[in-house]
């Protein structure tokens, strides 16, 4: 799976107040309702990361990893590292994914988690088959490796993680409530239909979660996953951002011809294979999946008044790689995209048609946004 992952915490401080919202708009009710809970079964998942001592997840968590890790049973700590390694080849970055493939099914509490591996293709398969992410050779790894997930997870309940992360994260209800009451007025669902001329359900669920950092994770339906800790701004910029995918048809005709159009391009597919794996984005199926989102996640941020400075986003965020975004980004603000608004397939077919992804256009747009000079657009040096 060429898993889609939102670094929340590169866009933007933790700490950073809360934007205000236009009064332009406030003008009209709101389109989006948001719902905000949180669920022990995803933030069990997540806390596979800090388990497997991965360096992404010990700057935050390394802490937690060390008081749990010890109450498990050492062939269990063992095959936590090799889990992740070996998803990492087949199916991608294990707790996330693991987070996309079983959000059809009940993930309240670890006792859910295990009785859906108990029962794959009658709790899980139905939902995931149904959803965008469907992948059978994910689903063969998962299937293959069930039995050892199930163990970990059943030793992961049988050591107490149930009131291990409670503790560690009273007050998440509560949290919940005070988001969903800040969250009101912000309308992405509005901006989303607009700038991609899709249709969107109105409602956007966030699952609060303790162990997820750094990432943002989108998952079956109008559902993402995030830290509980993260503010208003940088929550309703991981919305605008995580809604999105895919943005478009990633096997359609407009995204075949881009891909075909970047192919030829030396710096988007050096970028695509020489650029650190821990961020994702193996293929340029899926550096153009994220990337357009990230463009028109910018433009929906602006609109609503919590956005980044776009070449501060971008020079910084996963090693400076996302250069095709800024590249989309400045040719849908030549456009007027914001105003005007339309059908993103349909315009990303023209763009293609009229050579703008070509490399004469696209690197010098790009290095515009991005304040740099076109050559190197990257890597940074």
């Amino acid at each position: 799976m060429d898993r889609r992952l939102f670094l929340a915490a590169t866009l933007g401080s933790l700490a950073a107040a809360r934007a205000i919202l236009p009064a332009a708009a406030r003008a009209e009710p709101p389109v989006t309702r948001w719902k905000v809970g949180s669920s022990e079964g995803h933030d069990a998942f997540a806390f596979l990361g800090p388990l497997s001592g991965e360096p992404l997840y010990q700057t935050y968590y390394a802490a937690d990893a060390a008081a749990f890790a010890p109450k498990l049973p050492e062939a269990i700590r063992a095959d936590i590292p090799k889990l992740w390694k070996e998803a990492g080849k087949d199916y991608g970055l294990l707790g996330p994914n693991l987070s996309t493939t079983l959000s059809g099914a009940d993930l309240s509490t670890l006792d859910a988690v295990i009785a859906n591996f108990d029962d794959l293709e009658g709790r899980v398969r139905p939902a995931y088959q149904a959803s965008p992410y469907w992948d059978a050779k994910d689903w063969a790894w998962l299937t293959a490796n069930a039995p050892r997930l199930r163990a970990v997870f059943a030793a992961m309940r049988d050591a107490g993680f149930s009131a291990f992360r409670a503790e560690r994260a009273a007050g998440i209800e509560a949290r919940a409530a005070e988001i969903a009451r800040a969250l009101a007025n912000y309308d992405v669902i509005k901006w989303q239909r607009k700038l991609t001329g899709r249709a969107f359900e109105p409602e956007i669920s966030i699952v609060l979660l303790q162990f997820s950092k750094p990432h943002g994770i989108k998952v079956q339906g109008q559902t993402f996953l995030q830290s509980a800790d993260y503010d208003v701004a940088l929550t309703v910029r991981i919305a605008a951002h995580e809604m999105l995918h895919p943005p478009i048809p990633m096997e359609g005709a407009a995204a075949r011809a881009a891909m075909a159009l970047l192919e030829k391009d030396a710096v988007m597919m050096r970028i695509v294979r020489e650029h650190d794996p821990r961020w994702g984005y193996t293929t340029l199926k899926g550096y153009l999946n994220e990337d357009l989102c990230q463009a028109l996640d910018q433009l929906i941020s602006e609109a609503l008044g919590v956005a980044r400075n776009p070449a501060d986003r971008w020079r910084k965020a996963d090693d400076g790689m996302h250069v095709l975004a800024a590249g989309l980004y400045a040719l849908l603000r030549a456009d007027t995209w914001i105003e005007s608004g339309g059908n993103i397939e349909q315009w990303l077919a023209k763009a293609v048609a009229e050579g703008r992804l070509a490399p004469r256009i696209l690197h010098p747009a790009a290095a515009r946004v991005l304040e740099r000079p076109v050559d190197p657009l990257w890597p940074l040096g």
